[in-house]
């Protein structure tokens, strides 16, 4: 014979089904990715991943992102992985792997890697995925964080036009994509602004792979006058390098410090320093702090600069020096306006 239960026991199943209910509702619909990347850092397991367009040992921009991962993991107690030489037939296979994986945050490093972000996030609400030099953005999981290459291209213009002694430089583009179409665009106003009458020469190579290619470029521009060269191609762009040295002009370096791989070669570099916008990005995620929106950094926040002259120092006169300098200081604090369109 079955026991019936009396109203007071009915009443507290009651109560205690409605505090259950209660307590799942309480985790709203709002709940962002920003919240479970969060929530696995305090568990001390947090995952980034990087996927890179080319290689990692490019001396280039492949490389920045590789330090930048580094820096996530030492500065961050990250674990880290990547991949390198990932192409676009590929890039929604290895960003899926690393989500399926429970990766919280998997960076795309280059313009390319947005729509295959922007694809993938929808079936992964819970991990961030940023693209850089992109101006990207989806709720509510992507975001994007680009350096001001226009900035870039004009800090370099300005010290080649200062630099040249026959009155011709040269700027080359890798790949026809904003980031480093940009930074030609650049290059010549830099230069134009530097030097009245400066003859600024420019191509674009249409790869970033093809170091000889970038190289028979650069010597077609030299041997139209050009006696400083800039080439900005991430891993093809040590060919603008070769060319110079093997012709016996002067090279800006972009997006790393360029001069240890051509002492004699290589002037200065402005850097892009991807590492330190990498970390404080990847911080504010674990910090449940990031928006899923674009951000743009350049002079003023310390992550576009020049490297170190190097053997150049005590050769460069000093009014060439504070030339360079004002225009530093005129990007930093908008008296020289320059943005990417």
């Amino acid at each position: 014979m079955k026991k019936r239960l009396n109203h007071g026991t009915w009443a507290i199943i009651l109560l205690v089904l409605a505090l259950t209910v209660s307590g799942c509702g309480s985790s709203n619909s709002e709940t962002t990715a920003a919240n479970e990347a969060s929530s696995a850092a305090s568990g001390g397991d947090f995952k980034v991943a990087l996927l890179t367009p080319g290689p990692v040992n490019d001396n280039g921009w492949n490389a920045v992102a590789y330090q930048g991962l580094q820096q996530i993991g030492e500065e961050l107690k990250a674990e880290t992985k990547y991949s390198e030489k990932v192409t676009q037939s590929d890039m929604n296979e290895f960003i899926r792997g690393y989500a399926d994986d429970g990766f919280n945050v998997i960076i795309g490093h280059g313009f390319e890697f947005a729509d295959a972000m922007m694809a993938v996030a929808n079936d992964y609400p819970n991990t961030w995925f940023l693209v850089t030099s992109a101006s990207v953005s989806q709720e509510p999981n992507v975001a994007s964080i680009s350096i001001n290459n226009r900035q870039q291209g004009y800090l370099m213009g300005t010290v080649a036009a200062l630099m040249s002694t026959t009155g011709t430089v040269a700027a080359i583009g890798g790949m026809d994509i904003p980031p480093i179409s940009n930074s030609v665009k650049g290059f010549e106003e830099g230069a134009k602004a530097a030097v009245s009458g400066i003859n600024v020469l420019t191509a674009m190579t249409g790869s970033n792979d093809d170091i000889a290619k970038a190289k028979e470029t650069a010597i077609s521009l030299i041997e139209k006058g050009a006696d400083v060269v800039m080439t900005n191609a991430n891993q093809a762009g040590s060919g603008g390098i070769d060319a110079s040295k093997q012709k016996a002009v002067l090279a800006i370096g972009s997006n790393q410090d360029q001069n240890p791989s051509a002492p004699d070669t290589v002037v200065t570099s402005v850097i892009q320093d991807y590492p330190k916008a990498m970390t404080v990005v990847v911080k504010r995620i674990m910090d449940g702090e990031m928006k899923p929106e674009a951000q743009t950094l350049g002079v003023k926040e310390g992550a576009v600069y020049l490297s170190p002259y190097h053997g150049f120092d005590g050769k460069i006169p000093q009014e060439t020096k504070d030339r360079i300098e004002q225009t530093v200081q005129g990007l930093a604090d908008g008296t020289i306006e320059v943005s990417n369109e």
